[in-house]
């Protein structure tokens, strides 16, 4: 391979699980996007969908811990989903500072067919993994949340 053509140098980045959790982050979420932009559902809003209907109620602070987003990005992320007619907000009998979330019927049927399309994209992406090796590799990222003893 001529030298104008061999790829870039990337040095040590070779060796930084950073570097390649991006990139594989990258290429998963493009994979996504190309299943489920459609019907206007990115990663944060699959996840808050599927999260509401597991948790019917859960408070705004609840649903933003569960999904690792800030809570600054998530009261527009469910102002856009309330506009869409998907989610509902009931404010606390008990304490007035406080939301609930509900997904709505509409809520529900899109992240039904969300979901279709996320299984679908799932089995696409693991293909390269066997199911023992898949099982491994969620068990090896989730090491990354796990607290510090």
């Amino acid at each position: 391979m001529p030298a104008n053509r061999k790829p870039p140098a990337i040095g040590c980045l070779a060796s930084h699980v950073g570097f390649h959790l991006r990139l594989a982050q990258l290429a998963v979420f493009e994979h996504f996007a190309s299943r489920l932009d459609e019907i206007e559902v990115t990663p944060a809003i699959f996840s808050v969908l599927e999260v509401l209907q597991q948790n019917d109620g859960i408070t705004q602070s609840k649903l933003a811990a569960a999904v690792s987003l800030e809570r600054s990005s998530v009261v527009p992320l469910l102002d856009k989903l309330a506009k869409r007619g998907l989610v509902e907000r009931r404010t606390s009998t008990t304490d007035r500072r406080h939301n609930h979330l509900h997904l709505t019927e509409a809520g529900r049927e899109l992240l039904a067919e969300a979901i279709r399309r996320a299984s679908l994209h799932e089995k696409e992406v693991c293909k390269p993994f066997t199911i023992a090796e898949k099982k491994m590799l969620l068990e090896l990222l989730g090491r990354f949340r796990r607290p510090k003893a």
